[in-house]
């Protein structure tokens, strides 16, 4: 999932998912690779994911995953990219409108990833809480967001929306004293593909904590 429109839902991103055959690159996200790739393999929840990009990523590296998205098109996307994988057998695909459900379980790591929108249509913090509460003793939180709107957009329309930096995401979980520990707080710049098809760059943040 990435930055959405007011009052966005199921008909937005069914309507944005039907504009071409992929929207994305098809690729993991490199911080989830970068910062997640020495964990061992368990339960995995990744939330808003899209055309499920990271769930086969993940399950490929043996973790049995559950992605969740509000758009089925983008879900049906994702199975069908699971299954070209061959790791059909190690992921399952829900769909939930955060906020309104959150799906049941208690999982080793929960990725959310670009859960941005310019108005109060998602309750953000509140899901990132529900992320955290998902988790099991020793579990990890992996929150990655955008630090700055696209340099070759100066007229992007949201151009006022507040990012959030790691410590803010942090703070607005509101996590009890000593119960978690810090893994990573960081911003970085990574390549994006421009409309016109040249190579730029978006700078971006990651938090991810664990459960002690």
């Amino acid at each position: 999932m990435s930055t959405s429109q007011p009052g966005s839902g199921q008909e937005f991103w069914d309507g944005r998912y039907r504009e071409s055959t992929r929207i994305w690159s098809g690729e993991a996200n490199v911080a989830l690779v970068r910062l997640t790739g020495d964990l061992p393999p368990g339960r995995a929840l990744d939330l808003g994911c899209g055309e499920g990009a990271d769930v086969v990523w993940l399950a490929g590296r043996g973790w049995t995953v559950t992605g969740v998205d509000i758009s089925p098109v983008a879900l049906g996307r994702a199975g069908e990219h699971a299954r070209e994988a061959g790791v059909a057998d190690r992921v399952r695909f829900e769909r939930h409108e955060l906020g309104e459900s959150f799906p049941e379980g208690e999982y080793d790591l929960v990725t959310a990833s670009f859960l941005h929108t310019p108005d109060d249509s998602m309750p953000r913090e509140e899901i990132l809480r529900q992320a955290a509460a998902a988790l099991a003793p020793g579990g990890v939180l992996l929150v990655i967001g955008h630090a700055g709107l696209p340099e070759w957009q100066p007229d992007h329309p949201h151009a006022d929306m507040h990012l959030p930096s790691p410590q803010e995401v942090l703070e607005s979980l509101e996590l009890p004293e000593g119960a978690w520990e810090m893994l990573a707080a960081e911003e970085y710049e990574r390549g994006q593909r421009k409309p016109d098809g040249t190579e730029g760059v978006r700078t971006d943040n990651a938090l991810m904590i664990r459960r002690r």
